[in-house]
Formats: structure tokens, C-alpha cells, sequence
């Protein structure tokens, strides 16, 4: 697999979670451990394939699966204005992703860290500038650990 394709590939598992979590009403963590790091590594390598498919079709497979309860967590109801799609925010996670990774470290590991740490709820925040913000600010606010 070359890097482009594990791009796209990140891309799309990224923008996939956005989706569930949406449709669900959950948190990337719950989905990310709900899926488990196995089922994820199934949907990682099947990316290319998946991508093919619509994405409702995609999810609904997943989720039942999976056994996704509903939630009660809608990073969409109080939203003062336009809500970035799925895929607007799958490609902030998929570069915050890639740039925190070292020249020996799989994506995939970090997908899993980065989806279910604390700035994910941060991002979720489409109130606040933290989406907005650009890929180097949110790398450096992750690195340390806290909004800059």
C-alpha cells in the first residue's frame, strides 16, 4: 500500500467514525471502543473497498454489526452556524493524525489514540474556533496537551 492509498484510506475511516458517531449520537471514543481496535483494523484494511459504497449503506452494516446503541450526544444541536460535513471533519483528523505520527508509527495506532483523546470534544465544538483552527495549531495543541 503505498502512502497516497493509506491517506485516503485514514480519510475515510476518519470521515466513516464521523458519521456513525453522528448517526448514533455518540462520542468518537464510545465508537472507537464499541468497534474495538480489531474491527477497526477490518474497516482500515477494507477502506478502499468500503469507499465504493454509499456511506449510509456502509454505516447501517456497521452498526448493527457492532451493536451501536443510540446515544444521547449530538455535536449538531446547538449549533450557532454551518455545520462542517462528515467528510470536512474526517480530513481535520485524518492531518492531525498524519502529523503526529512518527516515521515508524502505522496510522492506524494513531487513528485509535487520536480519535479518543481529549481533543476530539474540542473539535466537536463547531461554537468555538478549534475546527477552524489550522492543521499546525491543533498539532501543537495535541502535543502538548491542552488549547494553546
Amino acid at each position: 500500500m503505498d502512502e497516497l492509498e493509506k491517506d485516503n484510506d485514514l480519510f475515510y475511516v476518519c470521515s466513516l467514525i464521523e458519521y456513525i458517531a453522528r448517526k448514533t449520537k455518540n462520542t468518537k471514543k464510545f465508537i472507537v471502543d464499541t468497534i474495538s481496535k480489531d474491527g477497526l483494523k477490518k474497516i482500515y484494511e477494507l477502506a478502499s473497498i468500503y469507499h465504493c459504497e454509499n456511506i449510509d449503506k456502509i454505516s447501517d452494516e456497521l452498526i448493527d454489526e457492532f451493536n451501536i446503541e443510540k446515544g444521547t450526544y449530538d455535536i449538531t444541536a446547538d449549533v450557532q452556524g454551518n455545520i462542517p460535513s462528515y467528510w470536512d471533519v474526517g480530513k481535520v483528523y485524518q492531518r492531525l493524525i498524519i502529523m503526529n505520527c512518527n516515521s515508524n508509527q502505522q496510522y492506524f495506532d494513531k487513528m485509535i489514540e487520536v480519535l479518543k483523546s481529549w481533543i476530539i470534544e474540542k473539535i466537536d465544538n463547531y461554537n468555538s474556533s478549534m475546527y477552524y483552527e489550522n492543521p499546525g495549531y491543533l498539532f501543537e495543541c495535541y502535543k502538548v496537551g491542552k488549547v494553546l
